[in-house]
């Protein structure tokens, strides 16, 4: 937002420097003709004038691209920088989770990575999709929530699990 209100500052600056210089512009080469310029060497300060307005067109060129630029086309920036700050989270979050299985023994392992491929899983999915037994499946899952790891959540006749 910050960079379209700059832009819009940058084009009327450019637009009020261009009236300037037009007139400035007209000003000399009038001057110019009265005097019978261009061959008369009493002439090489309008002439001098003449290449400082070329110059200031072309900085008035760049201020006005700049501004036509932030209005127009800086929105890609800002997408830009929230799929930075995202990834960002999205690592983070990755590392935290890393580290909190480095804490963990085998079984608890396995659970927590399949809890995280499919947040939400209930405790029979896993314990056909882990090939553990009821009773260590549900030893881990107590363990787990006990240490605020996991969260059980009562569907049907059995528990959805998710990551806390």
């Amino acid at each position: 937002m910050e960079n379209k209100k700059l832009g819009i500052v940058f084009l009327i600056v450019s637009v009020i420097l261009l009236i300037v210089i037009l007139g400035f512009m007209g000003a000399l080469t009038k001057q110019a003709n009265e005097l019978g310029c261009y061959q008369n060497s009493a002439c090489n300060k309008i002439e001098s004038n003449l290449s400082l307005t070329h110059l200031a067109f072309g900085v008035l060129g760049f201020v006005f691209a700049l501004g036509f630029y932030l209005i127009f086309f800086a929105k890609g920036e800002e997408k830009i920088i929230k799929r930075l700050e995202e990834e960002k989270r999205t690592r983070s979050n990755e590392e935290k989770f890393k580290l909190v299985l480095k804490g963990l023994d085998k079984y608890e392992k396995d659970v927590m990575n399949a809890i995280k491929e499919q947040d939400g899983i209930t405790q029979n999915t896993l314990f056909i999709r882990l090939n553990m037994s009821k009773a260590k499946l549900s030893y881990v899952i107590n363990d787990l929530e006990k240490r605020e790891l996991v969260k059980r959540v009562k569907k049907g006749k059995t528990f959805a699990i998710f990551l806390k």
